[in-house]
């Protein structure tokens, strides 16, 4: 399968691109909406993710991360406990999937969503059209075009 691009986005208080560096990888759990979860399973190994931190100001692509393991149901949906619980949610046959995603740089220079906006470029961008969705299908050239706004080599 051909390697894809994703932006995926977190809470800098939540799990922020310096918690990935940090840890070296992390599972992406706690997804509950029905497109983010459909594109994670979509995800192969080995596809680049954009990081971005929502809930900042600005909210900002601060990163880079690769997928290191494909979809997997998320086990937090079943735990009581957890604040990801799904009472509807079955192990049997899963509403809720997660994949894993690794570290690969912190970029230099952030790149805001204002500066993502106002690019021409990036027009046709998820993030610009539907800037909700927490897990986004990029083109490669989108990716391409941030990972050059961001100074990334």
């Amino acid at each position: 399968m051909p390697k894809q691009y994703w932006l995926m986005k977190s809470e800098p208080y939540v799990y922020s691109i310096d918690d990935l560096e940090k840890y070296g990888s992390t599972c992406w759990e706690g997804v509950r909406n029905y497109s983010a979860r459909n594109h994670m399973r979509d995800m192969g190994a080995g596809d680049e993710v954009l990081y971005c931190h929502s809930h900042a100001k600005p909210p900002a692509v601060v990163g880079l991360a690769r997928v290191c393991k494909e979809v997997y149901p998320d086990h937090y949906a079943f735990d009581q406990k957890s604040k990801y619980f799904d009472a509807k949610s079955d192990s049997d046959n899963p509403r809720w999937w997660m994949v894993d995603v690794e570290f690969v740089a912190k970029f230099d220079e952030l790149v805001g969503l204002p500066e993502l906006k106002a690019d021409p470029a990036l027009a046709q961008m998820e993030l610009i059209r539907y800037g909700r969705l927490s897990v986004q299908a990029v083109t490669k050239r989108e990716c391409a075009h941030v990972k050059k706004m961001a100074g990334y080599k």
